[in-house]
């Protein structure tokens, strides 16, 4: 015979957490240096280590600790400096309307999901 109480006490055990999916990419995402960003945008390369120390640019480090970006960084620096001629922001500013730029682009891409339009055009 078996004991009631032997299911209740399997059943109340805690149970082990999921292992963690590990995702790998098919193809290495390419990285582009500090050096190779700074001739595509024409920004000095310091300039760009500011940017990445305030947050304005996502870089990451490489396997000699050098900064490796994203394939959208000269993008993004162009953009930097066309908020900061353009609209005479300071660095902290920048950073909250690129935030707020980006806030409104998702908004946007969620209304076109809905297929819930605007008469007005989008602002980015």
């Amino acid at each position: 015979m078996s004991d009631p109480r032997a299911g209740a006490r399997q059943a109340s055990r805690p149970t082990a957490p999921a292992p963690a999916r590990v995702r790998y990419a098919l193809v290495p995402v390419p990285r582009l240096s500090l050096g190779t960003v700074a001739r595509r945008s024409g920004v000095h390369p310091d300039l760009i280590r500011r940017f990445v120390a305030l947050g304005l640019v996502e870089a990451e480090r490489d396997a000699s600790g050098g900064l490796a970006f994203a394939p959208t960084a000269p993008a993004a620096l162009a953009r930097i400096q066309r908020l900061r001629t353009g609209l005479c922001l300071n660095y902290a500013s920048i950073g909250l309307v690129l935030d707020l730029l980006d806030r409104i682009s998702l908004l946007e891409a969620a209304l076109r999901r809905t297929g819930t339009r605007s008469e007005t055009p989008p602002w980015t």
